[in-house]
């Protein structure tokens, strides 16, 4: 008997041994088999992947305690805040954009075929300006607005279509390293023109949110930039703290999720500067659309205000 019990002793030991390995080399291979990615978790098998959309949102006009101000740096989306030079609270309002992760450029004044001229604020570049005024006050513009990592065009309707004044800023450009982003408030702009010969970098405006300040308009903006989105991998649209601030936030945080679920990414501004074409980013005009197209004569523009050109 105790000849036999040794033997099944050591029978059952061995067997433990062996599957105790076979347990072990089974765990190694499934720690090895690849972890199921979120896209291939998200998406059922044999369906694609929803496309997805990238915009930026650019909020003009920070620098003057404007209404609006922390509404808009309180979205929960990646907006770049365009800083007016030399007005109150620019520095301010530049550094606590930046504090809270969002995206700083100098909204620089630039000269309107016509609008008050109380509109423009300090230092605006006009026409009439020499080059070397031109270029001073632009450099004064960029020191004045910590964090900037481009610009664009306050009002200019008039200044944006001359190409002397443009090729002064856009070399400062250029020479500090920032991109342009055309606002578009003149279908005679010369900046495409003038980015692609300099080699700056270039964005442009495809849609204002608010250059009427109302809700039913701005609900009517969001509503064609839902439109665009479906038609566009990439778009730049424009809205402002001030008179339409609280409008135009309370808008925007309302639209957001439902952006969200038709695929719409809120990135940078400087995130759509490509590569490989950094030159130019062409919008396209929608019936109703605020933006306009330079190849269009006939194009609608805002009316002139301190939120437009």
């Amino acid at each position: 008997m105790k000849k036999g019990w040794r033997w099944k002793k050591r029978l059952l030991k061995r067997g433990g041994i062996r599957l105790a390995s076979v347990a072990a080399s089974v765990i190694v291979a499934l720690n090895a088999l690849p972890a199921p990615s979120s896209a291939s978790a998200a998406v059922p098998a044999g369906q694609d992947a929803p496309k997805e959309h990238t915009v930026a949102v650019v909020i003009d006009d920070f620098g003057n305690r404007m209404k609006g101000t922390a509404e808009m740096l309180r979205l929960p989306i990646p907006i770049t805040a365009a800083v007016m030079p030399f007005l109150p609270t620019s520095q301010a309002d530049a550094e606590a954009a930046h504090a809270a992760g969002r995206e700083v450029i100098v909204h620089l004044p630039m000269e309107p075929v016509k609008g008050k001229p109380s509109w423009l604020g300090p230092k605006a570049i006009l026409t009439a300006l020499s080059d070397e005024e031109i270029r001073l006050r632009t450099e004064a513009a960029i020191a004045d607005v910590p964090h900037a990592v481009g610009m664009n065009n306050h009002m200019g309707s008039r200044a944006t279509a001359d190409e002397r004044v443009m090729r002064v800023v856009l070399q400062v450009c250029k020479e500090r390293g920032l991109f342009f982003l055309d606002s578009r408030t003149s279908y005679k702009s010369v900046v495409p023109k003038l980015a692609r010969e300099m080699g700056v970098p270039l964005l442009q405006n495809d849609l204002f949110l608010d250059d009427v300040y109302t809700d039913r308009h701005v609900g009517g903006q969001i509503l064609l930039l839902k439109a665009r989105v479906q038609k566009h991998d990439r778009t730049v649209v424009i809205g402002h703290v001030g008179p339409p601030g609280l409008i135009t936030s309370g808008q925007l945080a309302a639209a957001i999720p439902a952006l969200r679920q038709a695929s719409v990414r809120f990135v940078k501004l400087s995130e759509l500067l490509s590569p490989s074409a950094p030159y130019s980013l062409p919008g396209a005009k929608l019936p109703g659309s605020a933006s306009v197209d330079e190849s269009e004569p006939g194009a609608k523009v805002p009316e002139e205000s301190p939120t437009s050109r």
